[in-house]
């Protein structure tokens, strides 16, 4: 149980009793209260018809209940008198309760709050937060983005949303596995294939070319072909996805403007969606040296998914077909030129988008069969699938779930959807080439975060420098992407990704780092014996100890909350309002060169929040830097 939760039942259990009193049976539910009006809070509103009184009548009323039930002593400062004259007694986690404008506000004990949450976070340490086992398994798919080229940033969104969705739902309690769908069967596929197979000598190989990897293998530091966060650096091949995709965009243009290239593309690709296994294996083949290099990039900024399942093994095993005859026996079957395909009106759907073809008019399958075959297999193996697509897939999703129940499964996925990154200069195509890959967004990050790790920390090796400006600079991207609720769009702007001030995972790192700066020097200044819980609950009284705690005690609900929701931007958004507190606290609250006793209270604080602050960042997939 978190802290905060301790605090919310006893207030819960005080309020049902004084609702009972009045006639009302069912349990309340708090929440959290508006800033300066306490920590939890009741709106007596909805009482108003029932209990036929104002909402501000039934708050005073419900506030001397709830005094009489807790056993609170209230003063008056006006006549001096104390109300309630009830001594106090149980665990006295409440300390006082108000009524204003129709809520009722309670207000935690302070010193209690200080001394459960530093308690929990001592002995818990890197599990405070952490929730109980849930029964189950989830499958979250995530990324599955088109083998035929390096990711663009407009696409950066989605392994970032899923990878960190992975890990809060761990935390939560979880067992999650992530999976790619790696689409080798469509179109995009056959176009890579063809254009590598027939374009050879003809089209200009692509180079990945990094100057910051490079540098880093001179000098023997680093073995040579070797690079920090996973890509190949330039001093042999260059990365497959980007050798390749000159190919592929050459071969797209083809497709468009001579019509025999459509042809032989279109012919292979009805042979490959009839089984031609061969054929299959030579544009699998290329996928995976795509794929390869897409997954030096993801590891770059420290994401590695648990499976990749291949859309062909659908059409090998027979699944495919099988849906496809199952489909065809549905009542909203229909046919057209030989193309079958569900009729969907009588689902909600209208205008053009009402058919969900399924089978070509050749009768070969399409992407959508293929993935209802996938999805029926994940609810084979699990009973709870989360999928993180792009906004632009909303109809797809939806005419999904229409289909899986018109093959008898019950259960639908749970959908993510989020707003794409465009660039200001409009949407970004691989197709057309007009793109800002993510590897370039990558090797922009961490030169601009060695060019200030320089400047503040000239004395470092240079080893020491490129580790942290790897750490400072992926951290900065991932925390970008992710502090941005999902619906919304973003445009990226280099100067908001890169920012190293205010909202942002390098100034987070930084206060981060300054904790463990003023642990380490409080070692080196020799032994001391740090209080126990209660004790600097009694000592740690300043407002910004208090508000820096209240903060720490909410961790567990944060955690929570974004696992519920399936929502990552409150998690950074509750790690930066940390650190900001955190940086008041130290502002006002001198640590080292504090009164004894007090001193020790700050360090049991002190290392309290850099426990947690490691533990957001770590479920943010943002490494915790030492020094900086």
């Amino acid at each position: 149980m978190s802290p905060l939760e301790e605090f919310r039942r006893e207030a819960e259990e005080a309020l049902f009793r004084a609702l009972k009193v009045m006639g009302i049976m069912e349990r309340p539910v708090l929440e959290r209260a508006a800033p300066g009006f306490g920590d939890a809070a009741f709106p007596c509103f909805p009482l108003a018809r029932t209990l036929r009184k104002s909402p501000v009548q039934i708050a005073e009323e419900l506030a001397e209940k709830c005094r009489l039930e807790l056993k609170i002593r209230e003063k008056d400062e006006k006549r001096g008198k104390m109300l309630n004259e009830g001594e106090k007694s149980g665990k006295g986690l409440i300390e006082r309760v108000e009524a204003v404008k129709g809520y009722l506000n309670f207000h935690y004990n302070e010193r209690r709050l200080s001394e459960l949450t530093l308690s929990a976070v001592l002995e818990q340490r890197e599990r405070f937060g952490q929730g109980k086992e849930k029964p189950g398994k989830i499958i979250l798919e995530h990324t599955s983005a088109n083998p035929n080229g390096p990711f663009h940033v407009g696409r950066a969104r989605n392994p970032i949303i899923g990878d960190t969705l992975a890990r809060i739902l761990r935390f939560a309690g979880w067992d999650v596995e992530t999976e790619y769908y790696v689409n080798d069967m469509g179109k995009q596929a056959v176009i890579l294939y063809w254009g590598v197979e027939n374009l050879k000598g003809k089209v200009k190989e692509g180079v990945w070319e990094s100057e910051w990897l490079r540098n880093e293998t001179e000098g023997g530091e680093y073995e040579s072909g070797t690079a920090v966060g996973g890509i190949k650096a330039a001093t042999g091949d260059s990365k497959d996805d980007h050798r390749l995709v000159p190919f592929y965009q050459e071969a797209s243009r083809l497709l468009e403007s001579e019509p025999e290239v459509l042809e032989e593309i279109t012919s292979l690709l009805e042979r490959y969606e009839r089984g031609d296994r061969a054929l299959g294996e030579s544009v699998r083949n290329y996928c995976n040296l795509v794929l390869e290099g897409m997954n030096q990039t993801l590891l770059a900024i420290n994401i590695a998914l648990d499976r990749y399942v291949y859309e062909s093994d659908f059409v090998y095993s027979g699944e495919v077909e099988r849906i496809i005859e199952r489909l065809k026996a549905s009542p909203y079957c229909r046919e057209e030129d030989g193309a079958f395909y569900l009729e969907l009106e009588d689902f909600g759907i209208h205008g053009r988008d009402t058919r969900f073809f399924f089978t070509r008019k050749g009768g070969t399958s399409l992407y959508t069969t293929r993935d209802l075959a996938y999805h029926m297999d994940k609810f084979r193996r699990t009973g709870r699938v989360i999928d993180v697509l792009g906004e632009d897939h909303k109809l797809q999703a939806q005419q999904l779930a229409i289909a899986l129940g018109e093959l008898g499964e019950k259960r639908r996925p749970e959908v993510v959807f989020y707003a794409f990154v465009s660039l200001p200069e409009g949407k970004m195509s691989t197709r057309r080439g007009r793109v800002v890959y993510f590897d370039h967004l990558i090797e922009e990050a961490l030169e601009r975060a060695y060019l200030e790790v320089e400047k503040r920390r000239p004395e470092l090796s240079e080893r020491e420098k490129r580790r942290i400006s790897r750490m400072v600079g992926t951290g900065a991207i991932r925390y970008n992407i992710a502090r941005v609720q999902m619906e919304k769009a973003m445009v990226f702007r280099w100067e908001d990704a890169l920012n190293f001030e205010g909202d942002s995972a390098p100034f987070i790192q930084y206060t981060h780092a300054r904790a463990c700066s003023i642990l380490r020097k409080a070692e080196e200044g020799g032994s001391f014996t740090l209080p126990t819980p209660s004790e600097a609950g009694g000592m740690l009284t300043d407002p910004n100890e208090i508000a820096l705690i209240r903060k720490i005690a909410r961790f567990p609900e944060v955690v929570e909350e974004c696992a519920e929701g399936l929502k990552i931007h409150p998690l950074a958004g509750y790690l930066r309002e940390l650190a900001g507190l955190f940086n008041q606290f130290y502002r006002g609250c001198p640590v080292l060169n504090a009164e004894p006793g007090v001193r020790e209270a700050r360090l049991m604080l002190v290392h309290a929040f850099r426990t947690v602050v490691a533990s957001v960042l770590e479920l943010l997939g943002i490494e915790a830097p030492e020094s900086m």
